[in-house]
């Protein structure tokens, strides 16, 4: 029996929504300001979504964070894939607890704590800190998100149907990229997506670990906001909230279109058989 909802239950519901949701909704709103004082209405305007492209150092910015995100995302999921294999297809190896802590490290580990270290090693070792010091340092902490996805879809992978193919005559690599790989890709896009998240949005290590024309966008915003969160960045906040919003919608579009389709292919499927 499906339980109806309460009126605690909307109580709670709808403070939740407005907690998560009357933020954005304001920055969304003062983008428009015609106002310089970003708590102040004075009327409707977009002329700070055109200042905000004459912004000095912006688009480098932006270059930046997302160059600097898919190299990290790809290097991770690569590395973070072998590592999941590692921990699930052998499991008792010498030195596998070790190994194990320090691949799941940097996911309990402060941030503050990654940059700073990381950032003293990079000096230690004479390394020019800017973009290749960030994406290493990004890698390294992302790396460990992609292991915990990767491994949950290892443990509950079926293992006969990789042993079927390996009796019908497939060597471990045939079987691993026409078996293996195909079934737990999803796991890798997740992996992949949440890396690319993760470096896109960090500003405590990249801060630590960055240098001479290694400006990210978070950082720039940062620089930005410390002398007072300007209508600048209330309409780049905007542009973002839009991108990821329509890139969403269009992903439930496609989830919903694959959905039917696959019903539609078992009710195909159903009818032939009968």
């Amino acid at each position: 029996m499906k339980k109806k909802m309460t009126a605690l239950n909307w109580m709670a519901l709808i403070v939740g929504l407005f907690f998560l949701y009357i933020p954005i909704i304001l920055v969304i709103i003062y983008s428009f300001n015609e106002s310089k004082l970003v708590t102040v209405w004075s009327g409707f305007s977009t002329k700070w979504y055109g200042d905000l492209f004459e912004q000095e150092g912006i688009w480098s910015a932006a270059k930046t964070s997302l160059l600097l995100a898919i190299g990290t995302s790809t290097f991770a999921v690569i590395l973070g894939t072998m590592a999941a294999f590692s921990l699930v297809k052998f499991r008792r190896f010498k030195g596998r607890t070790l190994f194990s802590g320090i691949t799941y490290a940097p996911m309990v580990m402060p941030e503050i704590i990654m940059g700073s270290s990381l950032g003293l090693t990079f000096v230690a070792l004479k390394f020019s800190t800017g973009f290749w010091t960030m994406m290493i340092a990004h890698i390294t902490f992302t790396m460990c998100y992609v292991v915990v996805v990767v491994q949950s879809r290892l443990t509950g992978f079926d293992r006969h149907i990789e042993e079927a193919a390996m009796d019908l005559g497939a060597d471990g690599i045939r079987t691993f990229f026409y078996i293996t790989l195909p079934m737990i890709l999803p796991a890798i896009i997740s992996g992949w997506l949440l890396s690319f998240t993760l470096s896109l949005d960090d500003l405590v290590i990249a801060t630590f670990t960055t240098g001479p024309g290694g400006t990210t966008l978070p950082i720039w915003i940062y620089s930005k906001a410390r002398l007072g969160v300007s209508p600048n960045i209330n309409a780049l906040s905007t542009i973002m909230i839009g991108i990821v919003a329509t890139a969403v919608f269009l992903v439930t579009l496609l989830n919903l279109y694959l959905t039917k389709r696959r019903e539609q292919d078992e009710k195909n499927a159903i009818r032939e058989g009968i």
